[in-house]
């Protein structure tokens, strides 16, 4: 019997602010271009940094793929490491997006939970990926920064009960290139992909018994 195609999506974030060249997006089409293999259903998409087209895209990607694993990708001017990040939070949005907008509430969804946390343990994931001896490092965050990054990472969480991840990247020459931002992205989500099995594999296991 044929396992089933397991549906990955992907998301980057298009241009905003300084960022005319959004170094997530850059990362996520490099990843496309090396992809995930047969066993992999994948879907890429590029995200607006807009509030309200989030919260339009990001249930209509779920409801559409399905999806074992959404991951999403975003730039941090802040950071010189590619970010893990493990939760999201519900409130503190006053940033304008590119459309000059920002929710009246402030918030994700009301009434929600004031964090999510990413049911994946990122510092496993951390580690694994630093083992894996690519020329770039690694961190685990805590705060996405209550920006768009932030808004889709706890807009997902809630719609996917936690099966989504946030990964920040630096911008491109700082000091990574988007090659080496792909191939980081990739080595995270085969990482990713490799505990859910393990898990699911133990979940399996313990049915039988």
């Amino acid at each position: 019997m044929e396992k089933q195609k397991k549906a990955v999506v992907v998301t980057g974030f298009g241009p905003f602010g300084e960022h005319s060249v959004n170094a997530s997006w850059v990362a996520v089409q490099e990843f496309e271009r090396l992809g995930l293999g047969n066993g992999v259903d994948l879907h890429v998409y590029e995200v607006p940094v807009e509030y309200q087209a989030v919260q339009r895209l990001i249930p209509g990607l779920w409801k559409k793929h399905r999806p074992q694993l959404t991951v999403h990708v975003g730039v941090s001017g802040m950071a010189s490491t590619v970010t893990l990040e493990k939760c999201g939070h519900n409130v503190g949005y006053k940033g304008l997006d590119n459309c000059q907008f920002c929710p009246d509430t402030q918030c994700c969804v009301e009434g929600g939970p004031e964090c999510l946390d990413s049911i994946i343990d990122m510092d496993v994931v951390c580690k694994r990926v630093t083992a894996a001896g690519l020329d770039v490092l690694f961190t685990v965050s805590t705060d996405a920064g209550r920006y768009l990054c932030d808004f889709t990472y706890y807009t997902s969480l809630h719609q996917s009960r936690g099966k989504s991840v946030f990964i920040h990247v630096p911008p491109l020459g700082k000091p990574y290139t988007g090659e080496q931002l792909g191939k980081a992205v990739k080595a995270i989500i085969e990482v990713i992909l490799d505990m859910l099995e393990q898990a699911e594999d133990q979940i399996n296991c313990d049915h039988k018994h």
